[in-house]
């Protein structure tokens, strides 16, 4: 695919949610991993990244020492990073009242990765867990900021 870019959204955790986005729009793959350790994330960084060699951009959700884990393989490569905390996304995604408290917000994360999942994957919806349904929301975030598409209401209404 000529000029085709990617974007890797992680929702950052011990317990991992990824999702793969292309500057056509497109879902491409979901999932989440669970690395038990900050070890283990470490050494599977590289790994991760090196999986899709065409990304051209990282969103991440998320701070403190995981992050800097992730920074320090960031800086190893020629990637932009995007670094954002859960309020940013949620506040352009949600409406008010579906992220006053955790578990309406993780709810509503499924329910409207469910929609990201139906208008631009073309894979179907095996399983979601909170961890992948806010890395694809995050992504959906992530291709709005860089203009990939117009609208996040669009995707989800």
């Amino acid at each position: 695919m000529c000029n085709m870019e990617f974007l890797l959204a992680v929702d950052l955790g011990i317990n991992t949610g990824l999702a793969l986005f292309g500057s056509d729009g497109r879902l491409y793959w979901f999932r989440s991993k669970n690395f038990g350790s900050a070890s283990r994330l470490r050494r599977a960084i590289p790994w991760l990244l090196n999986q899709e060699e065409d990304i051209t951009t990282v969103i991440i959700e998320g701070g403190g020492p995981l992050l800097k884990i992730w920074d320090a393989e960031f800086n190893k490569r020629n990637l932009t990073v995007l670094r954002i905390m859960a309020d940013q996304w949620r506040q352009e995604i949600f409406y008010q009242r579906e992220y006053r408290n955790r578990k309406d917000a993780k709810e509503n994360a499924k329910y409207y990765a469910t929609k990201v999942i139906e208008k631009l994957s073309e894979s179907g919806l095996t399983s979601l867990n909170e961890n992948t349904a806010e890395a694809i929301l995050i992504g959906l975030y992530g291709m709005k900021m860089l203009n990939w598409i117009d609208s996040i209401n669009k995707t989800l209404r």
